[in-house]
């Protein structure tokens, strides 16, 4: 199995879709109120989960090999779309707080790491995605 490989699928059921990689399935849907099933996540709240879950496991391996004591990493997210004439651009804004007897230094240590996550790598550089019909 390719790790960078994640498995998709949709069946008769609208929006209802599921997600595999390896031993691991989620399920994706979109709310009542578009006609989903309201089962799962909707594609933009992956997407944010993604970010979110990164960053915080990135600062988490971070604060352990400090052997820091952080006792708990909340991060808050939510993004906004805002058109122009010739592009839209999202902006997605992360919220972060830090739990455990951390001084000041240290939260800001943290907080420069959780960008450095992967995904956070991912989204800020450019991405080309490339479709094809098997």
């Amino acid at each position: 199995m390719n790790d960078n490989e994640i498995s998709v699928s949709i069946g008769q059921v609208a929006y209802t879709t599921t997600i595999t990689h390896g031993k691991n399935t989620l399920i994706a849907d979109e709310p009542e109120e578009v006609g989903g099933k309201d089962k799962g996540f909707n594609p933009a709240s992956l997407l944010l989960s993604s970010l979110g879950s990164c960053k915080a496991m990135t600062v988490r391996m971070y604060s352990d090999r400090k052997k820091w004591d952080l006792e708990e990493v909340n991060i808050k997210l939510s993004y906004e779309i805002l058109k122009s004439e010739l592009q839209q651009t999202t902006y997605i804004k992360c919220h972060i707080s830090f739990k455990g007897e951390l001084d000041e230094a240290q939260k800001a240590k943290l907080f420069e790491i959780a960008d450095k996550c992967p995904i956070h790598k991912l989204l800020t550089n450019p991405i080309v995605i490339s479709s094809n019909l098997i």
